[in-house]
């Protein structure tokens, strides 16, 4: 919370890695990729925010899906809103993942499986 009781524009980027971790770990571990609950590194976000969230006890609304996969990486959008009683987003967000080894502390490629799991979440 800033000085003006809106929420904090770093606490933002805490709320879309709280989505993203629930969302990898439940739908990772159910989709049989398991590497992807541990092994990710955070490359990059990008964070547009487009209406100031006043403080209120009611949450929030957080949607996310995957929108690009490539071979050593792939994206995780994010909408923060409200979606009654009318929409109204607050921040639109990206998010880049890479897949990393910690024991042989390196980046890794997408494996098949990861691949196949991945993209049953595109749009999702």
């Amino acid at each position: 919370m800033d000085a003006l009781g809106h929420v904090n524009n770093g606490r933002y980027v805490d709320y879309l890695q709280d989505a993203r971790v629930d969302f990898l770990f439940r739908t990772a571990k159910e989709l049989g990729a398991d590497n992807l609950e541990t092994g990710l590194l955070v490359a990059r976000h990008e964070v547009q925010y487009r209406a100031p969230l006043h403080f209120r006890p009611e949450p929030v609304r957080i949607e996310l899906w995957i929108s690009e996969i490539r071979a050593a990486s792939f994206t995780v959008d994010y909408e923060i809103l409200d979606a009654e009683p009318e929409r109204r987003t607050y921040v639109e967000a990206k998010t880049k993942l890479v897949p990393f080894d910690f024991a042989a502390n390196r980046l890794r490629r997408i494996t098949p499986i990861e691949r196949e799991a991945l993209q049953k979440l595109v749009g999702a």
